[in-house]
Formats: C-alpha cells, sequence, structure tokens
C-alpha cells in the first residue's frame, strides 16, 4: 500500500514538473523574437539621385549597391530629387531596389525636393521610405513620346501596364496601393506630411541622420525579417559617382547634346569646305558621336534633327549654286525650325529655350556663312601656284622667229608662241599655259594698262 502511494506520489511530481517547464517555454521571454534581428551596421551608404531619371542614374544605382555590399554596408540611402524621366530607365531602377543585397531607403530631400512621375516608383520599391518636410511626391501619370497626353487605346494599354506594375510594387512593400494607382490614373501629387497620414511612405525625416535614427528604433523590413540597429555606431558613407558617371551625366543634358551637335555638324561643314584641314574634321566627328550617345537616350524628335540636317546641307549647297543667298536663308530657317522641336518636353528633361535656340542658331550661321564667303572667294580667286599662276604675268621677248621664241617671265626663261609678230625686247603678256609652252600676246602700252588698273 505505501509502495503503491510513493509511487503515484511521484508521478504527479514529474507530471507537474512537465507541465511548469511547458508552462515556462511558452511564457517566458525569448531573446531572439521571430522575425526581428539586431543587426550590428557598422556603416550606411548614401548615394544621390537629382535630376532626370536615365540610364546615367540607373547605373549609379547598381554602382551604389555593388559598393556597399562589397564593403560590407548594411544598408543604402538614396536621396531622391527628380522630376520623373525614361520610363525603361525607372524599371532598371525598381528591379535593381528589388533585388538589393542590402536593405534600400529612398528619402525625397531636402526641403523643396519632388519625387513626381518616374520617381514614385523608386519610392514605392524601397524597402524604407520617407520624406523630408516640404516636399512632394506623385504625378506619376504617363505621357506620349511628344510630350502630350496619350489617347485611345493606347492610352489604355500603357497606363493599365503602369497601374499593375506600381499595385504589385507597394503592396508587396504594405504600402498604400489605391494612392499609387491614383498617382498614374488621376496624376494626383500630396505633401509629405499627408505621404506620411496616407501610408505612402513610412517616415517623416529632416535629413539622413533623422532617417538613420529613426530606422534604427523602428526597424527596417527586409526580406521578411525586421532589422534594427543602434544609429550612434553607424557611420554614414557619401557614394562618389565618379568621373564615368559624371561625365555621362553632363552628357544627358539637352543644351549639351545640342551644343555637341551643332558643333560636330559644323566641324565636318569646314572639313568638307576646306579639305586636308584635319582638326576640324576630327573634333566634329568626336562631337558628333557624343551627341548622338546623348541623343540615343534624351527625347528626341526625329524631324526636328532631319531639319538641322537639311539646314547644313543648304549651306554646303551655297557653295556650288548660285542662288543670291536663298539657300542660306532657307538654311537658317531649318536650323532655327529643327532645333524648337528637337527635343520633346517631358520624360525628366525640360525643352530647349528660345533664348538658347536663337543665340545658338545666328552664331552657327555667322560662321557657316563666313565659311561659305571664303569658301567661294578663293574658288574665284587666281591660282596662286602651278602653270595657271602664269596666266596674266607680264615678261620680255628674248629671241623670236616666226610664230615662236624665248621669253621671260618672273625672272624665268620660258619658251612660247603667239599670233601676233613680236620682236626682241616686246612686252608681253601670258594668255596661257599648255604643258612647257606659254601663249603670249603683246601687252598694252604703260598707259593703257594704268587705266585698267584705276578702273578695276
Amino acid at each position: 500500500m505505501i509502495r503503491t502511494l510513493w509511487r503515484i506520489l511521484l508521478g504527479l511530481c514529474l507530471l507537474s514538473g512537465l507541465v511548469a517547464t511547458l508552462a515556462s517555454g511558452r511564457t517566458a521571454p525569448s531573446a531572439h523574437t521571430p522575425g526581428a534581428e539586431n543587426a550590428t551596421l557598422s556603416a550606411v551608404r548614401a548615394v544621390r539621385i537629382a535630376g532626370g531619371i536615365s540610364p546615367a542614374q540607373a547605373d549609379l544605382l547598381r554602382e551604389a549597391l555593388d559598393a556597399a555590399e562589397r564593403r560590407g554596408e548594411g544598408m543604402l540611402v538614396v536621396v531622391l530629387d527628380t522630376p520623373g524621366g525614361s520610363g525603361e530607365a525607372m524599371r532598371d531602377m525598381v528591379k535593381t531596389i528589388l533585388a538589393a543585397p542590402v536593405p534600400v531607403a529612398v528619402w525625397v530631400g531636402p526641403a523643396g525636393a519632388r519625387a513626381a512621375s518616374a520617381g514614385v516608383f523608386l519610392v514605392a520599391a524601397a524597402d524604407l521610405a520617407a520624406m523630408s518636410p516640404q516636399t512632394t511626391i506623385g504625378a506619376a501619370s504617363p505621357v506620349g513620346m511628344d510630350g502630350g497626353d496619350l489617347q485611345g487605346t493606347m492610352q489604355a494599354k500603357v497606363k493599365n501596364d503602369i497601374m499593375s506594375f506600381v499595385r504589385g510594387v507597394a503592396q508587396a512593400r504594405g504600402r498604400n496601393t489605391d494612392w499609387y494607382e491614383d498617382a498614374v490614373d488621376k496624376a494626383v501629387s500630396i505633401t509629405a506630411e499627408e505621404a506620411v497620414l496616407e501610408r505612402v511612405v513610412d517616415l517623416l525625416a529632416e535629413s539622413v541622420d533623422d532617417l538613420l535614427a529613426q530606422a534604427g528604433s523602428r526597424g527596417v523590413t527586409f526580406r521578411g525579417r525586421t532589422v534594427r540597429f543602434d544609429p550612434e555606431a553607424v557611420t554614414l558613407v557619401e557614394h562618389d559617382p565618379g568621373f564615368r558617371h559624371r561625365v555621362l551625366s553632363w552628357l544627358i543634358d539637352p543644351q549639351i547634346a545640342y551644343f555637341l551637335m551643332l558643333g560636330g555638324m559644323a566641324g565636318l561643314f569646314f572639313e568638307l569646305t576646306t579639305p586636308g584641314a584635319v582638326l576640324p574634321g576630327v573634333v566634329g566627328g568626336l562631337c558628333l558621336l557624343l551627341a548622338l550617345y546623348a541623343m540615343s537616350v534624351l527625347p528626341t524628335n526625329a524631324a526636328g534633327l532631319l531639319l538641322v540636317l537639311f539646314g547644313l546641307v543648304l549651306f554646303f549647297l551655297e557653295l556650288h549654286i548660285t542662288s543670291y543667298g536663298m539657300l542660306s536663308v532657307a538654311g537658317v530657317a531649318a536650323l532655327f525650325l529643327g532645333s524648337t522641336i528637337l527635343f520633346r518636353p517631358g520624360e525628366g528633361f525640360e525643352a530647349l529655350d528660345m533664348a538658347t535656340i536663337s543665340v545658338t542658331v545666328a552664331g552657327l550661321s555667322c560662321l557657316l556663312l563666313a565659311a561659305v564667303w571664303l569658301a567661294a572667294r578663293a574658288q574665284r580667286a587666281r591660282p596662286a601656284g602651278g602653270l595657271q599662276a602664269m596666266v596674266g604675268e607680264e615678261g620680255a621677248v628674248l629671241s623670236w622667229d616666226g610664230p615662236r621664241g624665248l621669253v621671260r617671265v618672273r625672272g624665268e626663261i620660258w619658251s612660247a608662241v603667239s599670233a601676233a609678230p613680236l620682236a626682241p625686247g616686246d612686252r608681253v603678256r601670258v594668255a596661257a599655259a599648255r604643258g612647257l609652252i606659254l601663249d603670249v600676246t603683246a601687252a598694252p602700252p604703260v598707259a593703257a594698262r594704268t587705266n585698267e588698273s584705276e578702273e578695276s
């Protein structure tokens, strides 16, 4: 009986211990919460993306992410200020952010900055989205190739494609998909404070340091886990774009591309009108190739480019066709009209302003007209060398027999022929040069030559 009671007591003790263990396992706080990670970040890289979204900006983002991964930096902060830009470049940048090896935070700032058009998609794709006070976001409706509104079926196709794209990206980040769709469908735009209230962005931060302070305490969701860090222990590293990006950003500017194109065409024009100069052709070809690269990225109007080329062709024809200046006038008009429609407004790039066009066309037209005048003058001028340069020169007869004899012209003795009877000592004038024989005529008297020179 006693043995049975001991067995029962032992079983109850074991059962109570097991229950206590299970209860403590369920209720005791865990040092590691599932889905959360206290990361040790030693450095965060910041890269500035300003201006129109272009392939150069897409390359810059990839380079910054590669540098952050290579150097063990735990996060990339994109400082964004853009009016929009190329749709293809925007999609490329969104894919880069979604596949980034480290969390990507996008901060629209500083005050006065904007994330318009293509910039909306970059904000939607970020792991952490923040805006500075006095900034705006929105107006992401697509536009046509000419900068105007799309019409009909094309409008529906493009808009629906972009709306589904931004909806998927915003939904994956847990943001307000309805607003992002309205930004594309209705071109709505809101301030930073409104964006935070409507869950368009996550934070309102006055600076990058403020962004890091808030991100470290609240955490950054990255691939299903929340990364937290101590902002005080993080070093902010500014990304240096490098020489290559600076050159590409300089090239992809409508005014720079315009100047390079006209300079290249002018250089080739001078090379064609003065063969052998070499330098204008080399410099012109280099400028033209750089301009063509920039125009492959910029929203260029083919009709405008053809008009500019047509204007230069008209200037070239002025050399060979007597048009009394009409071809030159038409060339100036073609240059001006082509320049006004060369670049389409929108897509994050501005069209050329009228002041730039007027001054550039006027200056280039003056240079080309001067080149045409100099070339025409050189064509009409008497040759300065060779046998043809002998025509018009005067000399003296050394000996003469019948229709042939020897004459001295410019200190040289030449065989000569003449239909007029001549005698040694007579003054003669060269009328033509055939091989090594000069065709001469009797030179007019001195008084007649004086009158000719006065009349001329």
